[in-house]
């Protein structure tokens, strides 16, 4: 178990960057996503990494939904990879000793080394672990007879098998590693502590034990995270049930067909199972990927209103992925206060057109809510942890976050000077171009033009600038005549810088997401 630890977690940390470019680049419909899920896993030996990736990428929006199921049923398939290893190696020769040098040379690189080296080293130091370990369950079981008694645990009949399954269910939930109890059990098939059936019926309740982790790592988390959850359990339990199926034909062709080569090499047997179960199960579910995203979505229905609800408490460990979830959260934000403005303010007619919603108080509340919920999540990424581009891309964030912060706060906070700005007569040209630049802008923000979105509003501070003086002496001139009292005056007045610094606001928050974006950019301008 230390061992496969120690293997997956730095094989991750290696292959980090290239499995999210694979994952991305190969994952176009749920065939190529099986595919590519079954490849990375057997890659990384690690159906967990390629899972919590795939969740990441959904609560991105990267990747659709139904294709990420492709990436789960491969996943599954690609765990089993490590079986054929130690079938191949592991049991034919005992590699344990031979690979104690490995061992001594990976922590010495682990120690001594710096980067991708010391990575490198502990990966080639849990290589040699897993095998040391291996061999030491094959000399312990070595001559002991069955482990488990068949009167009890008779893997050809149904009583039995279900307990074994239940066994290897709860091994797996215990150990967290399907793949190393599943390596422990070729190992005692090979020493001959277990017989055929018995391991067959391990190695399913093994495979099932791994979803029951993840839909239990899930809880609490996204709507996407608990979805994949649910959809790798619903999926496995699929596949143990076919597994259970062709497990007495499978004894039977082994013992009565094939039985020198059972008898001579039974690892060889439970592996072509394990693999067989596995692909039958993924073919099947395959060409139904639309209607089990269906059933998903409707064992876990969508409960979050916005992104913001969408983050997990923690963001992943994947910094890309965090970064890209919460400018998603800030990017939705943004669209609905730039909504609410604009019904606020009833579009480009004239200012009798222009009726509040009612229920603006209410809905400015809610996004608030969002927002605070995005600034928690996005205060649990730290500079010290990440590369520069992301580093930059997290500074522009926070800093486009902190600027829809404020421009939320003038809408909520300063309710008259909306009101000034809809009803004032005085106004009407300054509204009418603030009508049009939010009809602008909104249509922007769906098409994911944040530069077109500052440049425009960028237009309108400076137009709004040029017109204040004169703006200031007309409304002072309707107060010297009478037509206007001083408290209306300075209402009208406040009403035009509050145009001025909303429209500031936005064209600074445009600016920040798009250098918040997955593309490298000039990092070298303001960030204010």
């Amino acid at each position: 178990m230390l061992g496969m630890s120690v293997l997956t977690e730095n094989l991750r940390n290696l292959a980090g960057a290239q499995l999210r470019t694979a994952l991305l680049r190969f994952t176009r419909t749920p065939l190529s996503g099986a595919v590519t899920g079954a490849v990375a896993t057997a890659l990384l030996q690690s159906s967990s990494a390629t899972t919590v990736t795939t969740v990441g990428f959904v609560g991105a929006g990267l990747i659709r939904f139904p294709d990420s199921l492709g990436i789960i049923f491969g996943a599954n398939l690609g765990s089993t990879a490590l079986g054929w290893l130690v079938a191949l190696l592991g049991i034919r020769w005992s590699l344990g000793r031979a690979l104690l040098p490995l061992i001594l040379v990976g922590a010495l690189l682990r120690i001594f080394g710096r980067g991708r080296w010391a990575v490198i080293g502990f990966a080639l130091a849990g290589f040699g672990l897993l095998f040391l370990g291996l061999d030491g369950i094959k000399a312990a079981m070595a001559g002991q007879g069955l482990l488990l008694d068949p009167t009890r645990f008779d893997g050809s009949h149904w009583l039995g098998r279900l307990q074994l399954v239940a066994l290897g269910l709860v091994t797996t939930v215990i150990t967290q590693s399907s793949a190393a109890g599943v390596a422990s059990t070729l190992m005692a098939l090979a020493a001959g502590g277990l017989d055929l059936g018995q391991a067959g019926a391990l190695v399913v309740g093994m495979d099932v034990g791994s979803s029951v982790s993840a839909v239990v790592a899930a809880l609490g988390s996204s709507i996407s995270a608990r979805r994949t959850g649910m959809a790798h359990l619903c999926f496995n339990l699929l596949s143990a049930l076919v597994g259970l199926i062709l497990l007495n034909p499978v004894v039977w062709f082994w013992q009565e067909i094939w039985p020198q080569r059972l008898a001579a090499e039974p690892e060889f047997a439970l592996t072509s199972f394990h693999s067989g179960f596995n692909l039958l199960g993924v073919a099947l579910a395959l060409p139904f990927t639309g209607a089990f995203a269906h059933l998903i979505r409707a064992l876990v229905p969508s409960g979050p209103r916005s992104w913001a609800d969408a983050l997990d408490q923690a963001p992943p460990d994947d910094a890309h992925l965090a970064i890209d979830q919460a400018r998603r959260a800030v990017e939705q934000e943004l669209r609905e206060l730039l909504e609410l403005l604009r019904r606020s303010l009833g579009g480009a007619g004239p200012p009798a057109a222009a009726q509040p919603p009612p229920r603006l108080p209410h809905q400015l509340a809610n996004l608030q809510a969002d927002l605070d919920r995005t600034e928690t999540y996005l205060d649990q990424i730290h500079l010290d942890h990440l590369e520069r581009h992301s580093g930059q891309r997290l500074i522009h964030l926070l800093h486009g976050l902190d600027h829809l912060q404020r421009l939320h706060e003038r809408c909520e906070e300063e309710p008259d000077r909306l009101a000034t700005l809809i009803g004032s007569s005085q106004l009407a040209e300054e509204r009418q171009q603030f009508a049009a630049l939010l009809d602008a802008v909104v249509l922007r923000a769906v098409q994911h033009d944040w530069a077109g979105i500052s440049s425009a509003s960028g237009a309108l501070v400076r137009t709004l600038a040029s017109q204040e003086h004169h703006c200031r002496h007309q409304v002072m001139q309707e107060v010297a005549l009478g037509h206007l009292d001083v408290e209306e005056g300075t209402r009208e007045l406040e009403a035009m810088r509050w145009l001025e610094r909303v429209c500031l606001h936005i064209e600074r928050i445009g600016h920040h997401l798009d250098h918040a974006g997955p593309v490298p950019q000039d990092t070298g301008r303001a960030m204010t």
